[in-house]
């Protein structure tokens, strides 16, 4: 991932995550995703079969926000983005979920800087691309 053409997080193996934060998020939401995400089991086993968690793969974390996954598309031609947080708001949900996925991992996570035009890079290897939502967890 780069900002201004400089390169400022880079991973191997391991999760991209493009975080949103939505209006009402809480920092329990946050705890709990970060919790789902350093848990889930994606990653193959020596079966081939998605059984390991990133930790368990020994994987890296880089994550980047993303307000414009809320976009709505209902109405015109113009996506609308007011489910999305505050930016006040998001970026301290961003930074606690960076806390929490880094305590939950053990080691730090690579993040993209919250509001800035970064170039992201991926090589989608499988592909596995899986949305968690708290509002979904119950």
């Amino acid at each position: 991932m780069a900002i201004g053409g400089t390169v400022k997080g880079t991973i191997r193996t391991g999760l991209l995550v493009l975080l949103a934060v939505e209006d009402g998020d809480r920092t329990e939401d946050i705890e709990w995703l970060a919790g789902k995400t350093a848990r889930m089991r994606i990653f193959p086993d020596e079966q081939g079969l998605m059984n390991r968690s990133v930790t368990q793969a020994s994987g890296e974390v880089l994550v980047i926000s993303q307000f414009t996954l809320f976009a709505s598309t209902r109405k015109g031609n113009r996506p609308s983005f007011s489910r999305a947080a505050q930016p006040e708001t998001a970026i301290l949900l961003y930074e606690a979920f960076l806390k929490q996925l880094g305590t939950e991992l053990g080691k730090p996570v690579q993040a993209g800087e919250f509001g800035a035009d970064m170039k992201v890079q991926l090589v989608n290897d499988g592909p596995v691309t899986i949305i968690i939502d708290s509002r979904a967890k119950e």
